[in-house]
């Protein structure tokens, strides 16, 4: 199969596990042969977007810049991975008409989770803060989220194991033909994948992503 270069696009709140699911399937696509390159929002925000805020008009520049950035790599055949909260649905819909503009697909991916949990993961205590008003401009509880309407891939990340989030986003893009599929048993590469993602369930899941 000739290997295409596509967008798969994360968006969720803060904590919901957008972060250890892109670097999972990031594992499994590099397995599989795959040029592929994850866009971490908290990363982008140190270099590529440094000194924007937090305000509605520096949160869309900042997902359009992720956004231009995964339309590159995939018109180049390279697996754009982006993992940010992207609030706005306009902006998200933006990307995704320029990234198809090029001839790549935009896989849409909400990882849900209700606040509470959210909450109670938080090892910072940022939500507890952003609850309590000590904290301005939190998306989910003082700024809004707006959820995807049709995401193409659900990830319910507070009822689900991740490994069955993984299997979900993975059989998408098999679905598309994006990625090979599996049909005899897994490679070996493929098996250490299963090894790796065991270890990081235990140890990242909780993380912000």
């Amino acid at each position: 199969m000739e290997q295409k270069g596509f967008t798969l696009w994360f968006t969720g709140l803060s904590g919901a596990g957008k972060t250890t699911l892109a670097r999972l399937v990031e594992i499994e696509l590099s397995a599989r042969g795959h040029k592929v390159e994850v866009l971490d929002g908290d990363v982008i925000r140190t270099n590529l977007s440094k000194g924007l805020g937090f305000s509605k008009e520096d949160r869309d520049t900042n997902i359009r810049r992720i956004g231009y950035v995964c339309r590159l790599l995939s018109r180049n055949g390279v697996v754009a991975i982006s993992a940010a909260i992207s609030p706005y649905r306009e902006v998200r819909d933006e990307v995704r008409r320029s990234v198809e503009q090029d001839g790549a697909e935009f896989i849409e991916v909400f990882v849900k989770c209700p606040i509470m949990v959210l909450a109670e993961r938080d090892v910072k205590g940022l939500y507890k803060k952003a609850l309590a008003g000590e904290i301005k401009s939190f998306t989910g509880v003082s700024d809004p989220y707006e959820e995807p309407l049709s995401p193409h891939v659900l990830i319910e990340s507070d009822r689900e194991p991740v490994e069955l989030s993984v299997a979900k986003i993975i059989g998408e893009l098999e679905r598309r033909q994006l990625v090979p599929t599996l049909v005899a048993g897994r490679t070996e590469a493929a098996d250490s994948f299963r090894e790796e993602e065991t270890t990081v369930h235990f140890t990242l899941f909780p993380a912000l992503a």
